[in-house]
């Protein structure tokens, strides 16, 4: 778009929102302001302004504002400007293909939408809002409540489910900008209407503009931050932090998918110092997607021995045979298609996706959790699976598109050694503390918010050593439920006496010869809490006369084949 008739003046005055004064080539003339925003922090006294002079001598305002000058930045002031600029846009081939046809201000339910375009079967409403106000790089709208621009916003809403697309374009009217954000402080109601709006299927864009005083073009698109910019502006130094910061842990050598997979879900619930070794053992024995997926499960579960919550890794198998079948061996890079896969959720879909592919998507754990609801001094409860998709849809907008695994990788690394669970966070250390509102309220120790889980059953085992020479009994577990499949120390319910021990060995066969009273020991599942006691028991031909289906077997046969879970710690020694 181009002015003609432009002329240099110096804004002096605005008495009312519609028309300004300025001086023009050393006189006081009246003009006209087209932006009935408030502009306050533009039209300052002195400031430069540009002026266009009306090519109607009968006008009784001879005079329109076009543009200003704040300090380096030429900011078009043009407010029925920003339509024609998009349209142009349009018409160019950009956003919906060649020629579409395009219709300005198109009348739908109450509303009258700034332009219509139809492109093939498309048929498209546009609404365009022009913005003025910005702040350190970061442009807002509005800078005014508005009702109207509310209004227009559900109006949208509903033309998306009559089967439209829909598109809110915010055209900013100066360069250069960092990100687009909604003015939460002027009028939250615009904010919470363009987030229900993007939720519903409205697009909603945003575009700097090339400004000089005679033209205004649209140019690059424009981040749109609809959630907390906070998060935004902790992207940067998170990045810089960590990449100066990070620890050096195996998985992060030699990045493939299959390699951060295998660390993720390790990770689950296990120390990073514990997961090591396990990680280079399970590397060495599986080192490709087509090995994991044959191996037996005997050896598979072998391999997993100490790390606990067993369906972790049959799930990984499952996967693993989807991967052969559905994939052909190699390892998908969309995150949709590696959500997919078996035992794989949106944390472990997003850090395998971000770290080995770059692509933007969020990875959300306990520790993304903690961090953000202290960075955002947020009191919701991190439980919820509502409160966490939130988190993860905030994430993803503000994720650089240059460094997607890095910025999740900061984040998690940033709640495991700074930003801690228990005692006193290490704020003097941390990257964001200047950003932190929990630091800033002194409130970090009371943050995140998370109910109470529900107090687990305890329940009563006794533990049964049964021992012929150097012949041991073990026993598979059912095929379904806790420790499916595994193999464990014979064990019933309850506390038994040596004289029950006596007794039950008895009725399962076995004659004791010498029983010694074993450690006691406690183990905690997610839902259920094992207090057990054992007994060291002495038999007389163990495999011989047991009635109960056992499997005897030396200790050097357990070590290699059979896998203990690590429920029976306490009596490993028993057992290797």
């Amino acid at each position: 778009m181009r002015y003609e008739r432009i002329d240099k003046a110096v804004f002096l005055e605005r008495p009312n929102r519609f028309i300004a004064y300025a001086e023009i080539g050393g006189k006081k003339e009246t003009i006209h302001v087209k932006n009935t925003g408030r502009c306050a922090e533009l039209l300052k006294p002195s400031a430069p302004v540009y002026v266009q002079k009306s090519d109607n001598p009968e006008r009784k305002t001879q005079w329109d504002l076009i543009a200003v000058e704040k300090g380096d930045i030429l900011v078009n002031m043009d407010s029925q400007i920003p339509n024609r600029v998009v349209q142009e846009y349009i018409e160019k081939g950009n956003l919906f293909g060649e020629k579409p046809y395009v219709r300005p201000e198109t009348t739908y339910g109450n509303s009258r939408f700034d332009l219509y375009v139809e492109s093939g079967e498309r048929k498209i409403f546009i609404e365009v809002k022009g913005v003025t106000l910005e702040e350190d790089g970061v442009a807002r709208f509005p800078d005014a409540p508005s009702e109207r621009a509310v209004k227009h916003v559900e109006e949208l809403c509903l033309a998306v489910k009559e089967g439209y697309e829909a598109y809110i374009i915010f055209v900013i009217q100066m360069k250069p900008i960092r990100y687009f954000t909604p003015n939460m402080d002027t009028h939250p109601a615009f904010g919470e209407a363009l987030k229900k709006a993007r939720a519903s299927g409205v697009k909603v864009l945003a575009y700097d503009s090339i400004v000089t005083p005679e033209s205004i073009e649209l140019d690059q698109p424009v981040p749109v931050v609809l959630g907390n910019p906070l998060l935004k502006e902790a992207a940067l130094p998170l990045v810089e932090w960590y990449r100066s910061s990070k620890r050096d842990l195996p998985w992060r050598h030699d990045i493939s998918a299959y390699r951060v997979w295998v660390s993720e879900i390790m990770l689950q619930q296990t120390r990073v110092e514990a997961v090591k070794p396990y990680f280079e053992r399970f590397l060495k024995e599986l080192p490709t997607v087509k090995e994991l997926a044959e191996v037996h499960e005997d050896k598979l579960l072998k391999l997993w021995e100490g790390l606990g919550y067993y369906n972790r890794v049959r799930n990984m198998q499952k996967a693993a045979q989807q991967i052969m079948a559905d994939f052909h061996g190699e390892f998908p890079e969309s995150y949709e298609e590696i959500r997919s896969l078996a035992g794989i959720g949106s944390y472990t879909a997003g850090a395998i996706s971000s770290f080995a592919y770059g692509v933007p998507k969020p990875a959300v754990d306990g520790n993304v959790l903690r961090v953000v609801s202290r960075l955002l001094a947020r009191e919701d409860d991190i439980m919820r699976a509502s409160v966490k998709t939130g988190i993860e849809e905030e994430l993803e907008e503000v994720i650089p598109p240059d460094a997607p695994g890095d910025f999740n990788q900061g984040l998690i690394e940033l709640g495991a050694i700074v930003c801690v669970p228990n005692g006193e966070p290490k704020c003097e250390q941390c990257p964001l503390s200047h950003l932190c509102q929990a630091h800033e309220q002194g409130i970090e120790t009371e943050l995140p918010v998370r109910t109470k889980a529900k107090a687990r059953r305890i329940e009563k085992r006794t533990v049964l050593i049964l021992k012929d020479g150097d012949t041991l009994a073990i026993k598979k577990r059912p095929g379904k439920g806790l420790l499916a499949g595994l193999y464990e120390l014979p064990n019933v319910e309850g506390h038994l006496t040596r004289k029950q021990v006596i007794e039950y060995s008895n009725s399962i066969g076995l004659a004791p010869i010498q029983i010694k009273k074993a450690e006691s020991a406690k183990h905690i599942f997610s839902h259920v809490e094992w207090h057990m006691i054992g007994y060291e028991i002495k038999v007389d031909e163990l495999e011989k006369n047991c009635s109960e289906e056992m499997i005897f077997a030396r200790k050097d046969e357990i070590e290699e084949k059979y896998s203990i879970p690590s429920a029976f710690e306490a009596y490993r020694r028993y057992v290797l």
